[in-house]
This record gives C-alpha cells, structure tokens and sequence, in this order.
C-alpha cells in the first residue's frame, strides 16, 4: 500500500521533528515558507495539503495538484482557502487550541494600554523615571463589551470577571444559559460600542462582520475607550481607527493584526513596487490608503501592535500539531473527521 504523501508549508524546524515523530507511515515534505507558484511541481503528487494562515489555497492551486483529496489547515479560520473550488476535497481545521491563549494576549493588550506599560517601558529604557503621561485605569468597576462570544470570547469573559469587569457582549447567536453561567449581559452592537470603557473583538472574518466597526458606528464609542483587535483585520476599517485616534474616542488601540498586513510588514522597497496592490479586488487607491493607514497606527504612542502573536504560546502550538495529526489520521483510516469544515 503506498504512503499518503502529505507536504507542510509555514513550518518551524521543531514542528518538523514533532511531526515527523507523530506520522511515521506517511511520506512528509516540509516547506518553511509560504506554498508558492514554483513549489506546485515539487508536490503535485501529494494527497494531503497542509497550510498555515499565509499559504493561499486558490483555485490554480487546487487544479494543480490533482490527487489532493485533503486540506488540513493548521488553523481555525479557513477564509484562506477557496472552498468553492475545493469541490470534491476534504478541508479540515483546528477549531479549538487557543482560546485560553489568545484570550490572555487579549488582556495583556488591554493591561498594556489602561496602564501604559508600553510607553513606561520605552521611557525608563533610556533612563527617565518621569511619571508625566503615564496615569492610567482601574478595570474594576469598568465595562469591557466582547465582541463575538465563542470559546476565545468567553474566556475573555471570564478573565474580566476576575477583574471585577462588568461585561456585555454582542453576539447574533444568544445563548442565555451561557450568559447566565458566566454573568454578562447581551446588548446590540451600538449599545455595546456607547457603553464599554474597554472593547474586544472575537468575531470570525466573513461577508457580513467585514467592517463591523466602520467609519459610522465608531463615532459611538464611549469618548476615551479602548479598542483590541486579536481575531482578524478585516473586521474594523483602518480608516476608522485612524479617524478615533484623531478624534481622541479612541485613547488606545491594541492590534494582534491589520488590514492588508501582507503589505503593511514588508519591506520599504517593497511598497514601491507597481504590483503591490494589482491584485486587491478593492482597487489599488484603496489598498494602498490601507497601507499608508497602517504605518500610521505602527507609529503612535496610543497604539500597541504585536505580530498576529496571540496564539503562540508552546502549549497551543503543540496543541495546533496534534488536531492537525488526529485530522490527517482520522482521514487515512477513513474514519469521520471530527474538525470537517467541508
């Protein structure tokens, strides 16, 4: 019987070896960096693909490579593949590894900014102790408003609880009993945004949360609030962050991601390059202001930005590689995939 060829792409030596140990009967090709064009002939034979959140699974990829029959994402977002022309392929995720941990990012972020330990830091690293600027908040007392309430959005909930937070959370899904469990409250999205001293996102990236906090409904937020983002970019517009920061509503923004970040982390010469933004279904205009956006968020001393980091801690890594495993298994020996997405 011949091995499932299976090729990794975005993978850490480490996770090599982990693998490696965890799939013996398979034939495993590693790739570190993100799938590209010149890497389909290498593995066009392969029966299972696994990508990370950079590889884009698209239509010529999947035509490409015409004995895959399983894509198993080592993520829980899935918007990275083009499920539609993924027609007769199975395509499993990670639905479960970090909402613990991507919920303590989540308050790291926000104890960061109520007490301004970025800009401590930055000050007393060369040498000034001044405590000018540097008044922050209690979060007792204070309404934290989540945004989504899944498994990463009620360990929010939890953690706020611990902080003696008042919660109300916006979620088109009410589930009461929950709610009840854990002592928030459900309130509408612009209730939630006049409302909440602190905000978090926790919503999944779709058609319809695109831009949920937009242009429009941003100039509701409570005056002085704090804005964190640890889900996807997409679901805020970077022109409205801008504008809250200008307009002093927001006094904080916490970012584990960005609209366009593709674009925003690469190199300066890079940005000059015509083709940066040729395929953005936008428009280039609007790409390129997202960019330009961007760089200005990257800049100032109200907002803090860490590297889509919130889930890598080792334990969720590890727990990521071992779905990742019982997925690609469960498939080998036929049995009902439990993450199926599709």
């Amino acid at each position: 019987m011949n091995k499932l060829n299976i090729a990794f792409f975005e993978i850490e030596d480490w996770e090599k070896d982990y693998l490696s140990k965890k799939l013996k009967s398979f034939k495993l090709n590693f790739f570190k960096d993100v799938l590209v064009k010149k890497d389909l002939v290498k593995i066009k034979d392969i029966d299972i693909l696994s990508p990370f959140i950079y590889t884009k699974v698209n239509k010529d990829v999947i035509k490409s490579l015409p004995k895959l029959k399983l894509i198993a994402t080592r993520s829980t977002g899935f918007d990275h593949i083009d499920l539609k022309s993924a027609k007769s392929i199975k395509v499993a995720n990670v639905p479960y590894y970090g909402e613990n941990t991507v919920a303590e990012h989540t308050f790291a972020l926000i104890l960061s900014l109520s007490r301004k330990i970025h800009q401590a830091y930055q000050r007393t690293s060369r040498g000034n102790f001044s405590l000018e600027g540097l008044r922050g908040f209690d979060l007792k007392d204070k309404t934290i408003g989540i945004i989504g309430c899944g498994h990463i959005g009620q360990h929010v909930v939890r953690m706020a609880k611990g902080f003696e937070m008042n919660v109300l959370v916006f979620d088109p899904k009410r589930d009461n009993k929950v709610a009840k469990r854990l002592g928030f409250k459900y309130a509408t999205l612009n209730d939630l945004l006049k409302k909440s001293d602190v905000i978090s996102l926790h919503a999944p990236y779709n058609k319809k949360t695109h831009h949920l906090i937009n242009l429009k409904n941003i100039k509701l937020i409570k005056k002085g609030a704090i804005l964190v983002n640890t889900a996807r970019g997409g679901l805020i517009d970077t022109t409205a962050l801008v504008d809250g920061l200008r307009t002093e509503r927001l006094s904080g923004i916490g970012l584990d991601v960005l609209e366009e970040e593709k674009f925003i982390l690469k190199e300066e010469a890079q940005l000059l390059s015509p083709y940066l933004c040729s395929t953005d279904k936008r428009g280039a205009q609007d790409c390129l202001k997202t960019i330009v956006e961007g760089h200005m968020l990257l800049v100032s001393d109200k907002v803090i930005v860490t590297p889509h980091n919130a889930f890598n801690s080792q334990e969720a890594l590890e727990r990521i590689l071992d779905t990742t495993v019982e997925n690609i298994l469960d498939f080998s020996k036929k049995k009902k995939i439990k993450n199926l997405v599709k």
